[in-house]
């Protein structure tokens, strides 16, 4: 019976996943600062230098089938490329239908750069990229291969369509206004993106129709230097100064809302966080994700860093589904240009040149926080 009622909740999920009108919500990440051209294409370069970014997420693990998510961005910043902003790709993978149906995203991302006072600039982005969402049909199980003692025994009647997979282009922009005061112990951005601006259709049945729902996103943080030294000091010297970032993300998809709100601490090359998420609509669902993580110094403007997160539910049908595992693994390479100088400094000469804020830093061009 158990057997049968696994098979039952694959066939209705293969069904939700190929109805003729269908609607659903991106994958949510946690680690929302782990992932930003997912959420803003123009985070793209909003720093100088070159940081990949690789981000893991399994969902309600205690589920007989869990959801896993896999990200993978690389951007650089130079103020000598034109619009002085920056380049990056994206690549992003998840299963929506309990592993029966996987999508596939692979973007190019642009930013550019608008100076508007010494300590405040904005940076607008775009994202071209295509979407594959495939269906593996031979792990679908029809109600007639079901025999009520035994199982899926039976040959089915069903035969599927030509195409097992859909190939779409789709596209997004955004915008982020950052900030910082004139000592550069206090920075901020704060910043607007719409994803899936022309509702790409990723259906693979002639008649039917899937279109993805415009997402909606608004996001803010802040960094805030306690103690001696400043934001720009964290990556050298004597000082080590605690970090405190407050932030929020806002998300509307389909009509559903959710919010993440939370705080980062960093001191000592360890990061600890806490953030409280929920859905807001429909059957609301509240968690609280938990991080911490350490990031290794190379040298200066080098590092790596690396963040685990537990998603703990504390309200809402998703309790006693193992809530969800996140790892995020970042390197950074701040001194890296494409056309010298990334930094403004003129240095010359491409590829990894170590700077430092003496070199042509200013309170906007430090290494962020994350």
């Amino acid at each position: 019976m158990k057997k049968v009622y696994i098979y039952s909740c694959l066939l209705i999920l293969g069904f939700l996943g190929l109805s003729q009108i269908s609607r659903a919500q991106d994958v949510n990440y946690s680690q929302y600062f782990s992932s930003p051209l997912y959420y803003n294409p123009a985070y793209t370069g909003i720093n100088t230098g070159l940081r990949a970014r690789f981000l893991f997420r399994d969902q309600w693990p205690s589920l007989p089938i869990d959801f896993k998510s896999y990200y993978f961005s690389a951007d650089i910043g130079d103020r000598n490329l034109p619009g002085a902003g920056g380049i990056g790709i994206m690549i992003n993978s998840d299963s929506p239908g309990a592993g029966l149906i996987n999508t596939l995203q692979a973007a190019l991302t642009i930013g550019v750069r608008v100076p508007i006072t010494s300590f405040m600039v904005a940076q607008i982005g775009v994202k071209a990229a295509i979407i594959q969402r495939k269906v593996n049909w031979d792990d679908l199980v029809f109600a007639d291969q079901l025999d009520p003692k035994y199982g899926a025994i039976y040959q089915t009647s069903f035969i599927p369509p030509d195409a097992n997979s859909r190939v779409v282009p789709d596209f997004a922009a955004g915008g982020i206004l950052q900030f910082s005061n004139e000592p550069g112990n206090i920075t901020g951005s704060l910043g607007f993106a719409v994803d899936h601006l022309f509702k790409p259709d990723v259906s693979l049945l002639s008649d039917g129709s899937a279109p993805y729902p415009r997402k909606w996103v608004v996001h803010g943080d802040a960094v805030f230097s306690a103690g001696a030294g400043s934001s720009s000091s964290m990556y050298g010297g004597n000082s080590d100064p605690l970090m405190i970032s407050p932030g929020f993300v806002f998300l509307n998809q389909a009509n559903l809302n959710s919010l993440e709100v939370g705080l980062n601490l960093l001191k000592f090359n360890i990061y600890l966080g806490g953030w409280y998420k929920t859905t807001m609509t429909g059957n609301t669902n509240n968690a609280i994700a938990l991080l911490a993580g350490y990031r290794y110094n190379f040298m200066e403007d080098m590092s790596i860093k690396f963040i685990y997160s537990y998603d703990l539910q504390i309200a809402g049908v998703m309790q006693g589904t193992g809530g969800a595992h996140e790892i995020s693994l970042i390197l950074e390479l701040g001194g890296f240009s494409l056309f010298g100088g990334g930094n403004g400094s003129g240095s010359g000469g491409r590829g990894f040149v170590p700077t430092g804020r003496s070199k042509g830093y200013g309170p906007l061009e430090c290494p962020t926080f994350y």
